[in-house]
C-alpha cells in the first residue's frame, strides 16, 4: 500500500521533474557563487591561481572546500524540492509528508541499519571487485582513477583536525545530505515518478539507479543504488520522509563517527573502507534479518496509519 497520495490538481509529474531539475541547477549556479564569494573574502583572489587545489580538497584550503560543500548541498538538493513544493502551492512538511514519527517505527529503522551492515560490505566488497572486459580496459582505468581521486577528496573531508571539524564534518556528510537527498530523491523524484508510472516500485528503483549514478562512484555503485532503494522503501511503506532522513542519517552518520575513531586511534583513514570480514552465514543472516526487518516496518507502519 502507498500512502504518499498525490493530489490530483498537481501539475503533471514529468514537469515537476522538469522544475525540480530547473531549480537544481539554479540552485547550484547560485549558491556556487555565494560560496565563491565566502571563499574570496577568505583567501583573496590569490586562490584562484590554486583552484586547483581547493577543488582537490587539499589541506591548505579545507576550510573552502568545506564551505563549497555545505553552500553546494543546500542549492543543490535542499532547496530545490522545497521550491516545487510551493510551486504546487503546498506546505513542504505537507506535499513530502512529515509527519510524526513514531518510536516503533524509528527503532526498527536503527536496527534494519545495523543489521544489514555485514550484507551491505559483502555487496560493497564484491562491487569493488568488478572486472571489465578486455575491450573496456580504458574505461575500467579511468573509472579506477576516478575511484581514487574520490577517495583522497573523501579522506580530506573526514579528516579531523579539531572538536569543531567533528561537529562540521557531521553537518556536512551526515545531517545535510541525509535532509537534502531525502528531499531531492524519495520526495521529490521518486514521488513524482510514482505519480508518472503508477508504479511504486519501479519509481523506488528508478529513483536508487538515480540516486547512486548521481554519486559519480562506479565501484559503489550497487551498495548505494540499495540504500536508496532502502531509503525509498521506508518513505513508500510509512507515508512519512522522516523515517527515510533517519536512516540517511545513521548511515553518513557512522561514516563520520568511524573516521573520528580512527583517527584518535592513531589508525590510516584509507583502510576505512577495508571489510571487516565475516563468515559466508554471518552474510546470509544481515541478508534474512534486515529483510525481517523491512517486512516488521511495514507491518507496523500499516498498523500505526490505523490508528491514526
Amino acid at each position: 500500500m502507498n500512502f504518499v497520495t498525490p493530489n490530483d490538481e498537481e501539475i503533471n509529474p514529468f514537469l515537476q521533474l522538469l522544475l525540480l531539475l530547473a531549480y537544481a541547477v539554479a540552485g547550484a549556479v547560485i549558491f556556487s557563487l555565494i560560496a565563491i564569494l565566502i571563499v574570496l573574502v577568505i583567501y583573496g583572489t590569490g586562490f584562484i591561481s590554486n583552484l586547483d587545489l581547493l577543488l582537490s580538497g587539499d589541506p591548505g584550503y579545507i576550510t573552502g572546500f568545506k564551505i563549497i560543500q555545505i553552500l553546494s548541498s543546500i542549492g543543490t538538493f535542499i532547496l530545490p524540492p522545497i521550491a516545487l513544493a510551493y510551486t504546487e502551492r503546498k506546505k513542504p512538511n505537507h506535499f513530502y509528508s512529515f509527519g510524526k514519527p513514531q518510536l516503533l517505527l524509528l527503532t526498527i529503522v536503527v536496527c534494519t541499519m545495523v543489521a544489514s551492515m555485514p550484507f551491505m560490505e559483502w555487496v560493497a566488497t564484491s562491487n569493488q571487485k568488478m572486472i571489465l572486459p578486455e575491450f573496456l580496459k580504458g574505461v575500467e582505468k579511468w573509472m579506477r582513477e576516478k575511484e581514487d581521486a574520490a577517495m583522497k577528496v573523501t579522506i580530506q573531508l573526514i579528516t579531523v583536525r579539531s572538536n569543531l571539524d567533528f561537529v562540521v564534518n557531521l553537518i556536512m556528510i551526515a545531517v545535510l545530505p541525509a535532509i537534502g537527498e531525502e528531499l531531492m530523491f524519495r520526495g521529490g523524484i521518486q514521488r513524482s515518478l510514482s505519480k508518472a508510472f503508477k508504479s511504486p516500485h519501479v519509481a523506488i528503483w528508478l529513483t536508487a539507479i538515480i540516486f547512486s549514478a548521481i554519486h559519480v562512484q562506479f565501484y559503489g555503485f550497487v551498495p548505494r543504488m540499495l540504500l536508496g532503494a532502502g531509503f525509498g522503501y521506508l518513505y513508500y511503506f510509512s507515508g512519512n520522509l522522516w523515517y527515510a532522513i533517519v536512516a540517511h542519517f545513521l548511515n553518513n552518520a557512522y561514516a563520520v563517527c568511524a573516521a573520528f575513531y580512527m583517527q584518535k586511534h592513531n589508525m590510516p583513514l584509507d583502510k576505512a573502507d577495508e571489510p571487516i570480514g565475516f563468515p559466508w552465514y554471518g552474510y546470509l543472516i544481515s541478508a534474512i534479518i534486515t529483510i525481517a526487518l523491512f517486512k516488521f516496518f511495514k507491518d507496523s507502519a500499516k498498523r500505526e496509519r490505523k490508528l491514526d
